[in-house]
């Protein structure tokens, strides 16, 4: 959710189970302010808040110790999400999200669990090997803060690429819990315009193994074939560990909760 996505929250509040991880992003048209009273409500609605910090948006350490402060406040601190962000230049003395990390900061205001990201299909403007060296060296770095850790992906739409990622993950010596990013429903020209925008793979076959077609773009799509199919492939590899899902709300939180309820419902 998004800091002004708290009346969404609260409509959706009876469909969430009680203790639910809720990420709160940071936005670069949203204030401190904003983020903090969205990770209070997450709290105060009986959810586990995951509010975002977004490394290239912090101005300044003091800044940084100033959000912390304040959602150590409100007890949203136990568990966060740490990231780059998209501004191409820092905004101030944290270039990326192992910048942070290695502040040593976190544990100062009660962080107990951080997350950070990983790319199944990597990223449009970071190379490979880089992002393989920057989630090995935040592992490593949180590790030696006594600090646990959940690797949360970008979302994807085909499993070859989720599940030949987790198998890299493994073999390289990783056993973080791992949550695999999905959409929860919404129309299919926003599902494809948010996965242009982050360098998503969405072509023909892969939609279509998704369960939408590029020829009909009227309708709306959920993640049933994906979540599936991943479910079976993970099932026949005892050694991929520990792996979850994260849902990208981008058609509403409340849709997204009816849609995971229904699923759960006829699997029971």
């Amino acid at each position: 959710m998004t800091g002004k996505d708290v009346p969404g929250l609260e409509e959706a509040a009876q469909a969430i189970p009680a203790g639910t991880k809720i990420n709160v992003t940071f936005l670069g048209n949203e204030d401190l302010e904003m983020r903090v009273a969205a990770a209070k409500r997450v709290k105060e609605l009986g959810f586990t808040p995951v509010p975002h910090i977004s490394a290239r948006r912090i101005a300044s350490q003091a800044q940084l110790e100033e959000f912390l402060s304040a959602l150590h406040g409100v007890g949203a601190t136990d568990h966060i999400f740490c990231v780059g962000g998209d501004p191409a230049t820092p905004e101030g003395p944290y270039a990326d999200s192992l910048s942070v990390i290695r502040s040593g900061i976190l544990p100062d205001y009660g962080v107990k669990e951080v997350s950070i990201a990983g790319y199944p299909e990597g990223h449009p403007d970071i190379p490979t090997d880089v992002l393989w060296q920057h989630l090995g060296d935040k592992s490593a770095a949180l590790t030696a803060q006594g600090l646990d850790a959940v690797i949360l992906t970008q979302f994807a739409f085909d499993t070859d690429p989720v599940t030949a990622w987790i198998d890299q993950v493994r073999s390289r010596g990783i056993d973080t819990q791992i949550r695999i990013g999905t959409p929860g429903p919404a129309g299919i020209k926003r599902l494809l315009g948010f996965a242009r925008r982050f360098g998503i793979g969405a072509n023909a076959m892969i939609v279509k193994k998704y369960g939408f077609s590029l020829t009909n773009l009227m309708g709306t799509a959920g993640p049933d074939r994906f979540v599936t199919d991943l479910s079976a492939l993970l099932a026949q590899d005892p050694a991929s560990g520990s792996v979850k899902l994260h849902f990208y709300t981008f058609g509403g939180l409340l849709a997204t909760a009816n849609w995971a309820r229904g699923f759960v419902a006829e699997r029971a």
